[in-house]
């Protein structure tokens, strides 16, 4: 061991260590209590970053931590490695997308390594390898057997700019998630998967869900969206022409003033209508080709038609409208223009007067206080409506138009016949020609030039191959559970490694993902479980979503008017003739401070985790992004941190060293274990030992607050370092102390903590070690009794006092005042009295000011 902390030097020796020993690697071992720990997998964009950093060191620390419990721990990575990005890259670097996915890969996975995060790399798994979505298109081909894939035409968000077919879950206030672009509709003919058919199942999944955030779960319950109410069957007053009309729970019927239908219901075909109607309906279709269906801006008719029903002896005019709702697939619904400003607004302009509804229930009973419960119950009695209910959630649209995706194993004849894939002939890919062409083609001009490969002849049937490829959430949905199995060539999933593993216990990654990632792979593990490849409803049990990593930005407007961002490294500050202090770039120019904001490209204020390991090692890095914040809270970025830990790691590095040195050399045959008959100072650093064990235990076991526990650890080192040693009990005392530290301190910053737990005479490796248990000074020469120290009834301390001072309260407030940690609160106070309840409390009354 070298007198200098140098993590250059050490951190690539002990990586070498865990490879060659595959320290990491796991099987299935029943006599073992398993664990699952995942972070979402990454995509391979070329470098990591500060996010990706702080997701994988906390999933890192709670496998490391679980280790020690002696738990059987799966901790594996992969790589996301379809989609646009690559795409694109590859055409404006003149690569193949799949060599510029695997150069990627190489450089991401060195960087990964150097942070020395304990992957089972034996498990690793790349989506865009043929061997992993060979299998999803099988899963494909069984859900399209079962009805649960199908393809229709449909309005479809699509993006103008990626030139693709867009999920609802994809956009954002009619924006798309990845470019920021405006979306449009189109009529499209495309694939879906059924996941309204388990809208209700995930509804109520979320109630079993106690380890997942409030947060996610109500932001997937309000995108799930449920109403319910009830179907009530009209007729259009003077004819035989009937329909159904829905009113939600929330509405009474006192409050309905007309009804509005759909221009698309197929009862408009029916009913008798004007030359205006005929239009109205004929532009409203129009608009819908046009992609102007789902404007703001509401539009209708009056067809001077009435609606009537029996039971409920109302009369209703029918308004025509160019949509309902946005968000539920409701064809005809009440007008309530009390509740309703759309409503109120079509209320005014069609001049419909506000009229109460005196309503007539035949046999009603009397005192009923639901009134519209009562009539509910009639309607359903009489056959004249039934319960409905209406989810947002709509369909999973999954057809992409790209090429560096799955291709979607159907062949669409020219009869319009859709004939799947046989197992024998997946995985269908395409061919790698097609990614290689110069030209920079588009998507469909690229299947053009290649049209051969897709053409489809056998026997008398013609036709073509799908050229559409899935959305690349698919192959996001079933990863965790290829981990279980990444090596398995029988099947999807071999079902007995499934059963042992799943589910996942500890789920990390960012909560921008709630209604895409986590809602599809929730989706994905009922439908693998309906088919029988699993046996558990629910695939996370505890999800962990971290914050964002946050940096300061800077910016200057150019003479275009246009945003330019400086990098915070490239910033001088200067303070101008007020003393006030100026952020200027290096050409001079003054720049304006846009505050602490999530580290991006777009924002040039991202900080490459490798400088940094460079400058300070991969344990500082760690243990600064661990201690700077709590895991959900947003983290600030500072180097000035980043110092602080590195200084801390070079005080204990230097302590050990120099306590080696100075202590054990004297004696080598040292024996840890032996009993010790603590005196006074002895057990205080004995006791402030335990309280750290099970501050940082606790914190790993109930609040995953590791911030706390970094402090814990630090404060303890702090002690150790100014205990004073006089003899050999002193010496064995910061020895086990030391041995403590190294363990707690392990799961932030493995590389250091290896080392030095060699260096203090240890044969077998940290890695191997139990967590610590609190060490019991009872079981020794002298026994003790804990007391909580109050001032003026606040408890401010709890300190441990030998059994033999209990005979003198005057002892006991001599023990108590010698205590420099409790002395430090009652100093420069009057104290009025002290209370003292034996073995309990000890209470200081002290004159307030």
């Amino acid at each position: 061991m070298k007198k200098k902390y140098a993590p250059n030097e050490i951190e690539p020796y002990v990586q070498k260590q865990w490879d060659l020993k595959k320290t990491f690697e796991v099987i299935e071992n029943y006599n073992k209590k398993k664990f699952y720990c995942l972070s979402m997998l990454p995509y391979p964009s070329g470098k990591l970053h500060m996010g990706h950093v702080r997701n994988y060191t906390i999933g890192d620390v709670i496998a490391r931590y679980q280790r020690m419990l002696g738990k059987n721990v799966l901790h594996p990575i992969g790589w996301d490695a379809f989609g646009l990005p690559a795409e694109t890259a590859a055409v404006n670097h003149n690569i193949s997308p799949d060599i510029w996915t695997k150069n990627n890969i190489n450089y991401m996975k060195k960087q990964l390594k150097a942070l020395g995060f304990s992957f089972d790399w034996s498990r690793e798994i790349t989506t865009s390898k043929p061997e992993y979505y060979r299998w999803e298109q099988w899963f494909f081909l069984k859900l399209y057997k079962l009805g649960l894939a199908y393809k229709k035409k449909s309005p479809v968000n699509w993006c103008p700019n990626d030139k693709t077919i867009l999920a609802n879950e994809q956009v954002i206030n009619n924006i798309c998630w990845r470019c920021n672009s405006k979306v449009e509709k189109k009529l499209v003919t495309q694939w879906f998967l059924k996941i309204t058919n388990y809208a209700e199942e995930l509804l109520d999944g979320l109630k079993i869900l106690k380890g997942w955030p409030k947060q996610v779960k109500n932001m997937q319950k309000n995108w799930i969206g449920k109403i319910e109410g009830i179907k009530i069957n009209f007729n259009v007053t003077n004819t035989k022409i009937n329909f159904n009309v829905f009113k939600e729970n929330i509405y009474k019927y006192n409050d309905i003033s007309f009804i509005k239908i759909i221009f698309s219901n197929p009862i408009c075909n029916k009913i008798p209508y004007n030359e205006k109607i005929k239009n109205f309906i004929k532009q409203s279709y129009s608009s819908l080709e046009e992609n102007k269906y789902f404007s703001n801006k509401i539009k209708f008719i009056n067809s001077h038609l009435f609606a009537s029903n029996d039971i409920l002896k109302i009369k209703l005019p029918i308004i025509i409208v160019n949509y309902i709702s946005n968000i539920y697939n409701i064809q005809a619904s009440m007008g309530v223009p009390k509740y309703n400003e759309q409503d109120f607004f079509i209320m005014e302009n069609c001049k419909i007067p506000i009229t109460r509804n005196e309503i007539v229930i035949p046999n009603k009973i009397e005192n009923n206080t639901n009134y519209d419960s009562l009539i509910n119950n009639n309607l359903i009695y009489k056959k004249v409506a039934s319960y409905k209910k209406y989810f947002n959630l709509k369909d999973w649209s999954i057809s992409r138009q790209r090429l560096w995706g799955t291709p979607i194993p159907i062949i669409t004849l020219n009869n319009g016949k859709l004939i799947p894939f046989k197992e024998n002939d997946l995985p269908y890919s395409f061919p790698k020609k097609i990614f290689s062409t110069k030209i920079q083609d588009n998507y469909h001009q690229k299947i053009k030039n290649h049209y051969k490969y897709f053409e489809y002849k056998f026997h008398n049937y013609i036709g073509k191959k799908e050229t559409d490829t899935f959305d690349t959430f698919i192959e996001s949905s079933w990863y965790y559970a290829r981990y279980t199995c990444p090596h398995y060539n029988k099947g999807i999933l071999d079902k007995k490694n499934a059963k042992y593993w799943l589910p996942v216990d500890q789920y990390i990654g960012g909560i921008e993902h709630a209604i895409m990632h986590l809602m599809y792979f929730r989706f994905f593990h009922k439908l693998m479980r309906d088919v029988g490849l699993i046996d558990t409803d629910e695939p996370v049990k505890n999800l962990l979503c971290q914050g964002m990593v946050l940096a300061d930005s800077y910016y200057y407007i150019d003479k275009k008017n246009k945003y330019n961002w400086v990098s915070p490294k490239k910033i001088i500050f200067k303070k101008d003739s007020n003393n006030i202090v100026q952020f200027l770039d290096k050409k001079g120019r003054l720049l304006k401070y846009n505050g602490m904001v999530k580290m991006s490209k777009s924002k040039n204020n991202g900080v490459d985790p490798q400088d940094i390991i460079i400058k300070y090692g991969a344990d500082t890095l760690r243990l600064f992004i661990m201690f700077a914040a709590p895991p959900t809270m947003s983290l600030e970025w500072n180097e000035a941190g980043i110092k602080g830990m590195f200084r801390f790691l070079n005080k204990l590095w230097k302590f050990i060293y120099e306590y080696k040195k100075l202590y054990l050399h004297l004696h080598k045959n040292i024996n840890s274990n032996i009993k010790i008959n603590y005196n006074k100072e002895q057990i205080i650093i004995q006791d402030y030992v335990n309280k750290t064990i099970l501050i940082v235990t606790h914190n790993f076991e109930k609040k995953q607050i590791f911030n706390t526990s970094i402090a814990s650890i630090m404060s303890l080192v702090n002690k150790i370092r100014k205990y004073k040693i006089y003899n050999k009990t002193d010496i064995i005392i910061i020895f086990n102390s030391l041995k403590i530290i190294l363990k707690i301190l392990y799961p932030f910053a493995p590389h250091f903590c290896f080392i030095l737990w060699k260096h203090l005479g240890n044969k077998n490796d940290i890695d191997n070690e139990s967590w610590p248990n609190v060490i019991n000074i009872n079981n020794n020469n002298i026994n003790i009794f804990n007391v909580v120290i109050q001032i003026n009834g606040k408890k401010k301390y709890s300190i441990s006092i030998p059994l033999e001072y209990q005979k003198k309260e005057s002892n006991i407030i001599k023990y108590i005042y010698s205590n420099p940690k409790i002395s430090k609160y009652i100093k420069n106070k009057k104290i009025i009295k002290t209370i003292y309840i034996p073995h309990k409390i000890f209470n200081f009354v002290t004159k307030i000011n």
